[in-house]
């Protein structure tokens, strides 16, 4: 067999390219748009699928559609009821304080009515004594006490008996009264309740003090 059978027929390939063909395949030059685009689409895509997931996992509730999830909105929740009281009964619980109850006030004390002072007895036993030695003493004394409307006043001599002063007694709390207005017509300041020198009536010791 001959070289020249052994040769494939000659087709387009074997042909020698024109002189003025470029050889290969030549690719534009890329644009800045073609270099930046995958970075612009990392920056821009990923933060909004990571936020698009962190909302959708935080509204799911675990169901997954087609498997028994309803699609009716879910019910609105009721409102707590309020604990009953008598629930917690029989629960230790911190008392409250009670609120003190606010104090009564006191009834207004009514004034106490002051008696009256006794009235004298004008008619009461008057013995007026004279122990000053001056002659008429007693007699024109009994006349000053019957002048102011005592009735039983008899005139008499007497002696000092230990007083130093003129001096009105009387010898029962009942003739404390007339003691005293026998004591306030003479203008005398001693009055003393003395049942020994006056026994049931009052008695008027006149001493050289007096001055009638």
């Amino acid at each position: 067999m001959t070289k020249a059978s052994d040769r494939y027929p000659e087709d387009e390939f074997d042909a020698e390219p024109a002189q003025d063909v470029p050889v290969g395949v030549h690719r534009a030059p890329r644009g800045w748009w073609s270099r930046w685009w995958p970075f612009v689409a990392v920056v821009v895509l990923v933060p909004s699928l990571t936020v698009g997931f962190v909302l959708w996992a935080s509204s799911w509730d675990g169901s997954l559609p087609g498997f028994g999830s309803s699609s009716a909105p879910p019910a609105a929740q009721e409102p707590a009821e309020s604990p009953d009281p008598s629930a917690t009964e029989g629960t230790p619980t911190e008392e409250a304080p009670a609120e003190e109850a606010p104090a009564e006030e006191a009834p207004a004390e009514e004034a106490p009515v002051e008696e009256a002072p006794p009235a004298p007895d004008l008619a009461a036993s008057v013995r007026v004594l004279n122990a000053a030695n001056r002659q008429g003493l007693a007699a024109s004394t009994a006349e000053d006490l019957e002048d102011a409307g005592f009735t039983a006043v008899t005139a008499g001599n007497g002696n000092a008996g230990g007083s130093t002063a003129t001096t009105v007694f009387y010898g029962t709390p009942e003739l404390a009264a007339t003691a005293q207005q026998v004591a306030t017509t003479l203008g005398i300041t001693n009055v003393v309740e003395s049942a020994d020198v006056a026994e049931d009536g009052v008695v008027v010791l006149l001493l050289r003090d007096f001055v009638s």
